[in-house]
């Protein structure tokens, strides 16, 4: 007889006629031991398996899109990946996959990627200081700041906290802002010792490519982020081109073209046959580096949360490393990568007038882990 063990079995009955018909036509063909037989249930096996999204209630995720929007607005997108397609999308209202939207915060997580494509190549280290590529930093009082500090919120410059991420912009360059950070703006704790949520250091990371490599910011993002990932609606731009890009919270972007970002990183860096970031650079993404201590200035749906390089850690294993990350912004839109279970969705609004409860975003969430457990991060 043929062990129950070697196709998975599954409480909800999805694959009980599977293991029914394989034993059967394994006793048939287990003298004869063909070859045949062992590539059927093998093939039975990946298909039983293949349908484990099939648990997902989608009728239950649409009920709950469907009431979220009384916080949200009626113009919503969601999208889920896993499996390498989009398993389920809803769109409503007169917005959809294709519309473009302010993504506002959720752009640090674009600038992490494009710093650690320099960091990969061993082009710039993330404990290098920032004053090596700026010296104005240096006469400022301001040298013992690293990249890494400036990927993590932890630069110790005064800041204003997120209300600047989305505030009207002033300057004409990205180094003009810069150069302000360095000399108008004082330091109010050393450097590596305070988290304060701003737009400072992923400004001044990105800066520090522009002078490695002699070319604006956006030009770098669409040379190793967006056109590589097919995120052709994606920008850094803003309708007042005379205004200098914001790589902490300029970006616009599509749900169409996020979801290429997600899976890009759900597949350790690759995307479509191409190593977009390094493995490595992935896992340093999401590795810890600030724990889930009372933070300066960070939004109040990430309380409690811990931080990685650009990007906020709402889960680890019981090992340590991170099994969901997110950066959400208080615009509505929030990207989420669960490495445990294997899948990331998006979810897009255009008329958020106030920072929604995390609750809102967690019981959609709370509906997709109810069906499809954590089995890789344990």
């Amino acid at each position: 007889m043929w062990p129950n063990k070697f196709l998975p079995i599954r409480k909800d009955g999805i694959c009980s006629h599977v293991i029914f018909d394989a034993q059967a036509i394994f006793n048939r063909l287990f003298i004869m031991k063909h070859l045949q037989s062992r590539i059927l249930l093998l093939a039975l096996t990946f298909i039983c398996s293949a349908n484990s999204f099939a648990q997902v209630d989608t009728s239950l995720l649409s009920a709950k899109l469907e009431q979220v929007k009384s916080q949200l607005g009626k113009n919503i997108v969601f999208a889920l990946y896993k499996d390498g397609k989009i398993e389920y999308k809803k769109e409503s209202g007169d917005f959809n996959m294709k519309i473009q939207q302010p993504i506002n915060a959720s752009s640090q997580w674009l600038t992490a990627a494009l710093v650690m494509t320099f960091v990969q190549e061993g082009k710039i280290s993330l404990d290098d200081k920032v004053s090596d590529y700026l010296p104005i930093f240096s006469k400022y009082y301001k040298s013992y700041i690293t990249i890494r500090h400036c990927l993590t919120h932890y630069t110790g410059i005064q800041s204003e906290g997120v209300t600047r991420l989305t505030s009207s912009r002033r300057y004409s360059s990205l180094e003009e802002e810069v150069n302000d950070f360095a000399s108008k703006k004082d330091i109010q704790t050393n450097a590596g010792t305070e988290f304060r949520y701003s737009n400072i250091g992923l400004n001044i990371a990105a800066r520090v490519l522009e002078v490695v490599t002699k070319r604006t910011f956006d030009r770098l993002m669409q040379e190793r982020i967006t056109r590589p990932l097919g995120m052709r609606a994606t920008t850094f731009a803003s309708d007042n081109y005379d205004l200098a890009f914001n790589p902490s919270g300029g970006a616009r972007s599509t749900p169409a073209d996020m979801v290429n970002f997600l899976s890009m990183l759900l597949q350790k860096g690759k995307f479509k046959d191409k190593q977009i970031l390094s493995e490595e650079s992935v896992a340093m993404m999401h590795e810890l580096q600030a724990s889930a201590i009372p933070a300066k200035n960070a939004p109040k749906t990430t309380e409690g949360w811990s931080y990685g390089l650009g990007t906020w850690i709402m889960e680890t294993s019981a090992k340590g490393s991170a099994s969901i990350v997110t950066v959400p912004s208080l615009a509505g839109t929030w990207p989420v990568l669960d490495l445990c279970r294997g899948y990331a969705f998006i979810l897009f609004t255009k008329e958020l007038s106030s920072e929604p409860a995390r609750n809102v975003y967690m019981n959609i969430k709370n509906i997709i882990d109810d069906a499809l457990p954590a089995n890789h991060c344990k």
